[in-house]
This record gives structure tokens, sequence and C-alpha cells, in this order.
């Protein structure tokens, strides 16, 4: 995912937090319980068969459109297949419809992240992290968006005044971050 200053760490991979999140979602007992669907959808995402996991999330949902996880899923596949902004939606979607699930606020943020809206970004964590105090994966992306909105911010400082000697050391800071991938 594209970053503010060559270096920093990207956010964490969409797929592998959301599936992440999604073990939390289903061992938190959400709203309906795990179904085959659910199981090989999850399985297609897992062996990075973003397409294949689409069309059987879409299949699922043709019979039960209210499915939140099956079209958490379908956000998920969108993301990993390379549809941003139908990913977006999704999650937006799932955002208004079911807004006491943290796990949407937290993909949604991801993708604002990556398309440099950072602002957007925070709100949708903060959301999540309310919902979800102990949440560890959205307090990790919301460090990761402090830091880029500061980086942001004392770079915009640095040229209003290249003569300041505080700005270069803490943006050397914030590009020496190292990279942040979730782990299974």
């Amino acid at each position: 995912m594209p970053s503010f200053h060559p270096g920093f760490a990207p956010l964490r991979s969409i797929a592998l937090q959301a599936l992440l999140g999604l073990g939390c979602w289903l061992a938190a007992g959400a709203a309906q319980a795990q179904s085959p669907a659910h199981e090989e959808v999850a399985r297609l995402l897992r062996a990075g068969l973003a397409g294949e996991a689409q069309q059987k999330a879409e299949a699922g949902l043709a019979t039960r459109p209210n499915d939140a996880q099956l079209r958490f899923l379908k956000g998920v596949a969108q993301s990993q297949g390379g549809q941003p902004e139908a990913a977006r939606a999704t999650f937006s979607a799932l955002t208004q419809e079911f807004p006491e699930l943290p796990e949407p606020y937290n993909n949604l943020a991801v993708l604002e992240a990556a398309a440099g809206r950072l602002d957007a970004a925070r709100a949708a964590l903060e959301t999540a992290l309310r919902l979800n105090p102990g949440y560890a994966t959205a307090q990790q992306n919301l460090g990761d968006v402090y830091a880029r909105l500061a980086g942001r911010a004392w770079a915009r400082a640095l040229e209003l005044d290249p003569a300041n000697p505080a700005l270069p050391p803490r943006l050397q800071i914030i590009q020496q971050l190292p990279a942040t991938q979730a782990t299974p």
C-alpha cells in the first residue's frame, strides 16, 4: 500500500488482518454462526484466490443478503482482488447496517489510509476502538495513522521553516519505522 515517506510502514495487510478479525468476530459469537460458505470463502482468501472467494461470497449472499460475516469476507475479497473502491463501499455499508461491529471500521480505515485519506482512517479506527477497546489490530493501525499524520505535519513545517533544526530528526524517525505485517 502507498505510504507517505519512503520506508514508512504501511498499515497491516487488509486481507490477513481481515481474516484475523473474522476469527475474533466468530470466536466472540457474532450475529450468525459460521457456515460452510464462510469457511470456503475464508479458505479461498487464505489461498490467495480473491476472485473465486468473491464469487463464492456473492453466491452465498444471493440467498442470505443480510449475512454480515459473508459481506465482510466479500469486502476482503474485493480488496485482495484489487478492487479497493468496491471494498470501501462494502465496508462502509457494513458500518451503516451493523454499527456495533468494529471489524468493518478497521478494514475501512486501512483502505482510507491507503488512499491517503488519513483523517477518515483515524475516525474509523477511533470508532472501532470505542466499540472494542481491546482491539489490538485497530490500536496498532491507529498508531500507524498518527505516525503518518505526524510525518505530514512535520514535512509541511519543514517546507515553511527549512532552517528549523528540530524537524529533520523527527522526519527521519518516521521514515525509519519498521514495516508492520499481520501474522496469523
